[in-house]
């Protein structure tokens, strides 16, 4: 059984093929052509443009990732939402006319699922600790939420940002220092040169009784703190911002775990890459965390197809921009 997976949710234009085997799943290949050169002058993804990428760069990476019969291929999973509309389309019209049963794909879910399983070289194994209930966190670009996991196909939304993602926070307060797009990895970067210099940023909603989330105030809050242009202001604020989001995540978190009474955390997303974040997560000694393996934290066609070998086919797809888990 194959499955091509195809994912053009946003800036990236990702075709993957899957085949699966007994007890595990091999990659025959896994495609990912990326926008970030192209959005870097806007600061952020301008959606007309990711589209226009996505038209002209689909057909050429999906000749690249697929070298197979389409006779021999059992389906084409696609990403359906959340996203951007004009990117969604995209990649969902080049999935009907590829002429096989298409799977609709959460994005959200594929963060997920591709977290419960390991990756050496090119095979996907399922992770042998008991894993499940788990608290499910998204953190990218676009979305920061937390997820009670019961099992694979039975989720239930517990918290969600109110405005800013933690990625996108990021992505805005590095504009503020001068630095480019994507901004997580600039500033992860420049926190590494932390001086004895000090700045203090609110940590928003850090303990409010909920399991939401808010980054704006942190954005603002850093847009207030800065009239100097030292470069040693730039790592204290870049530090700042970082260790501020941290903690927010992490405290939510293991809260929302805490009062679910799970075995695991699970973690899913770009921000998920962050080896601060993960040095964290991982020094907790209430819960296991589970992380993407390297190269799989951001978004790819692999865990859209990964993901097709749990759902099912349906004849009428749309992109649907604000779906939920």
């Amino acid at each position: 059984m194959k499955i091509i997976g195809i994912e053009t949710s946003c800036d990236d234009t990702c075709v993957s093929l899957i085949e699966k085997r007994k007890a595990s799943f091999k990659v025959l290949s896994n495609i990912v052509s990326s926008q970030i050169e192209i959005h870097k002058k806007w600061g952020g993804v301008y959606p007309t443009l990711a589209k226009r990428e996505h038209e002209k760069n689909l057909p050429l990476v999906f000749k690249k990732a697929v070298k197979i019969p389409l006779s021999e291929i059992t389906a084409v999973a696609v990403t359906v939402g959340p996203g951007l509309d004009p990117c969604l389309w995209t990649g969902i019209n080049f999935a009907k006319k590829i002429n096989l049963p298409i799977i609709p794909v959460n994005h959200i879910e594929a963060h997920l699922i591709v977290s419960f399983f390991k990756q050496k070289k090119d095979l996907i194994i399922p992770r042998k600790e008991k894993m499940f209930p788990a608290v499910g966190l998204i953190v990218s670009g676009g979305h920061t939420l937390l997820v009670l996991i019961k099992k694979i196909n039975h989720y239930q939304l517990l918290g969600e940002t109110r405005d800013d993602a933690a990625g996108e926070c990021f992505d805005k307060t590095a504009r503020l220092l001068g630095l480019s797009y994507p901004g997580g990895p600039l500033i992860a970067s420049i926190a590494k040169m932390n001086p004895d210099f000090k700045v203090k940023l609110p940590r928003p909603m850090i303990n409010t009784k909920d399991n939401d989330f808010s980054f704006s105030g942190l954005k603002t809050a850093a847009l207030y703190r800065l009239p100097l242009k030292e470069k040693k202001y730039k790592a204290a604020m870049a530090y700042e911002i970082q260790t501020a989001i941290i903690d927010v995540l992490f405290k939510k978190t293991i809260k929302a775990a805490r009062e679910n009474k799970v075995r695991s955390i699970i973690i899913g997303g770009g921000v998920s890459a962050n080896k601060e974040l993960q040095k964290r997560f991982s020094e907790n000694k209430e819960f296991k965390v589970f992380f993407p393996s390297s190269g799989n934290e951001t978004d790819n066609a692999l865990m859209i197809a990964l993901t097709g070998f749990f759902k099912k086919p349906l004849k009428n797809i749309e992109a649907q921009p604000n779906l939920k888990i």
